[in-house]
């Protein structure tokens, strides 16, 4: 590993047996592999060295360390993507880890900036980003975890369902937040995570690892990020995503 003088990283996790999407990291999105773009983006956000890939799979660490990405080899058996951060974790002594999913190609690095400024004042809790769901979107979509929160920020529950619901929706349009999978966390918190040693029921129910921070009673601070995400859940959504990119090179 190279030297670290920043209390900062992002870790990316990134599995290639994916149930929905098979080889999914590795996805060419105009012809760049998936993974790459997010590494490039949180490259930005907090320097290439201080960018890691957390996989189990040797065809995904080829390809990072081609393009000079630093891996952690974590064991194949992670119950989840937090779960692999931690134990790449264990390897490193940063004071803040953000985690950035591997599926999120146009993650904005003033987002990841704005995660890590959060934390530093607000330590002792998780911060998660949300979104807006745009009119082109649909809430019932059960690939778009819808996130409620309090109003101060907090996360109360996250769902797959269209949350939270109304009992009258002809008196206003109503509107939906959508987790955007950048949340910063510290070892402690993650240590909590890992040494639970199992998804709870919540968890499991829903498939939001998130949720297991509430069981734990850590708090949960969302925070608006600057655009909506286009979250890579199954293969014909790499073409939304190819679609996004070709417009703004338009401009």
């Amino acid at each position: 590993m190279t030297s670290q003088k920043s209390k900062s990283c992002v870790i990316i996790p990134a599995r290639y047996k994916s149930s929905r999407f098979p080889g999914k990291p590795l996805a060419k999105i105009q012809n760049k592999p998936m993974i790459i773009w997010v590494a490039e983006l949180s490259a930005k956000a907090v320097g290439k060295s201080h960018v890691y890939i957390a996989t189990d799979d040797k065809r995904i660490s080829e390809v990072v360390n081609k393009e000079g990405y630093q891996t952690i080899i974590t064991s194949s058996n992670c119950l989840t993507g937090t779960d692999r951060i931690a134990e790449a974790s264990k390897k490193l002594s940063y004071e803040i880890i953000v985690n950035v999913q591997g599926d999120e190609p146009l993650v904005d690095p003033n987002d990841i900036k704005k995660c890590i400024s959060i934390k530093e004042e607000n330590p002792k809790k998780v911060i998660n980003g949300f979104s807006w769901i745009n009119k082109n979107e649909d809430p019932e979509n059960i690939n778009i975890p819808k996130v409620v929160t309090n109003e101060k920020n907090e996360l109360i529950y996250m769902s797959r369902k269209a949350l939270p619901a109304r009992k009258d929706i002809l008196k206003e349009e109503p509107r939906y937040k959508k987790q955007v999978c950048i949340y910063a966390i510290s070892p402690y918190e993650l240590n909590l995570f890992y040494k639970y040693g199992k998804k709870s029921y919540l968890e499991k129910y829903e498939d939001i690892e998130l949720l297991r921070f509430l069981e734990l009673d850590i708090k949960i601070m969302m925070y608006e990020c600057s655009k909506s995400s286009i979250a890579v859940d199954l293969p014909s959504d790499i073409k939304r995503v190819e679609d996004f990119l070709n417009k703004l090179n338009e401009k």
